[in-house]
């Protein structure tokens, strides 16, 4: 006996493929979501990438000087910034600093080791030079008005705010970006220097920065 195929029923032929759909689509698009979502919740914050880093700054030494980014011709600036009351990262990041210029040796007359302050509340120019000293003495403390210690740390890329600890007016430390820039002579930026590394590996980064800065034979 011969079977007849019946035909399907209007609208029964296409009822698997929008039954699929309907549960493919909403995985595809919560997979998406997550490749999309998941690296943005894992990424730190961390400052605005500049293609140029420095430029002019106006700000005060420890014996109450007006100094810019000149006042220290034909010399490099290692430049790092911080706070006083900063209660692990800038010390020790300071003294590595210290150790690598005593590393360089005759290069280190080259090079002016800077440290400026993003809490110019509490970091006073006598307070900077104060603290600055118990490094080297050759270590140059800077601070100044709010606005130019904005002003300053915009032009390196720093990012820096206070975190309150308590209730009182000084119950607060600062967040802040953790780099050292290395700037050539005439003003550009020659090297960025791991401020996580250790006096010999800051030298040899210096030495490295210093060298290629040479103008060839």
């Amino acid at each position: 006996m011969q079977h007849t195929q019946r035909p399907a029923a209007p609208g029964t032929q296409s009822q698997g493929v929008p039954s699929l759909l309907f549960l493919i689509v909403p995985l595809l698009l919560m997979v998406m979501g997550l490749c999309v979502v998941v690296p943005y919740l894992q990424t730190p914050v961390r400052p605005i990438l500049m293609t140029v880093v420095g430029g002019p700054f106006q700000l005060e030494d420890g014996a109450g000087r007006k100094v810019t980014e000149r006042s220290w011709p034909g010399k490099y600036l290692l430049i790092y910034f911080g706070y006083t009351h900063c209660p692990a990262v800038c010390p020790t990041t300071l003294a590595n600093m210290t150790d690598a210029l005593d590393r360089l040796g005759r290069n280190a007359g080259l090079v002016q080791p800077l440290f400026i302050t993003v809490d110019p509340a509490r970091d006073t120019p006598s307070v900077m030079a104060r603290y600055t000293a118990m490094f080297s003495p050759s270590l140059t403390g800077l601070s100044g008005t709010a606005a130019q210690i904005a002003e300053a740390a915009a032009g390196y890329g720093i990012y820096y705010a206070p975190h309150r600890t308590g209730p009182g007016p000084n119950d607060y430390s600062m967040d802040h970006s953790s780099v050292v820039y290395l700037m050539a002579p005439d003003g550009h930026k020659a090297a960025t220097i791991d401020a996580a590394g250790t006096g010999e590996t800051m030298a040899a980064s210096i030495e490295t920065a210093m060298r290629k800065e040479q103008p060839a034979s």
